[in-house]
């Protein structure tokens, strides 16, 4: 039977319990989503590191041969033809861990999450 991963308190935790060459990315992602979506408040939802601005914004996670990308089913669709190359579900994206990680489009596509988070925040915000 697998032990169980302790749930980590916050994306320090989370990354420091991987391989150095992991933490890298890690922290490159990171960097990228902070720098595209710098009002982001960091933490951990469903065990992984998630940024939320007025909701999630996006989540990744680390697996043994990809970094999870998790922007949600719209992140996904509206990017569809740029991330064609990679494996891809509803709401997800798969960055295998033998090639770069394409930081320009997953700041595209966490600078777009914003603006659907902020447009949904200010809809409510009128009812």
């Amino acid at each position: 039977m697998k032990a169980k991963r302790a749930t980590p308190n916050d994306i320090d935790e989370y990354i420091a319990a991987f391989s150095s060459e992991i933490q890298e990315k890690l922290e490159a992602i990171r960097t990228t989503i902070r720098k595209a979506a710098p009002r982001a408040e960091e933490k951990i939802s469903y065990q992984i590191p998630t940024f939320a601005l007025h909701g999630n914004l996006v989540h990744f996670a680390a697996f043994r041969r990809h970094i999870g990308f998790y922007p949600g089913a719209a992140g996904i669709k509206v990017f569809k033809k740029e991330l064609a190359t990679y494996e891809t579900g509803k709401g997800s994206v798969q960055f295998p861990l033998d090639q770069p990680i394409p930081h320009a489009l997953l700041s595209r596509i966490v600078k777009f999450r914003v603006q659907q988070n902020l447009q949904k925040a200010e809809a409510k915000r009128k009812k």
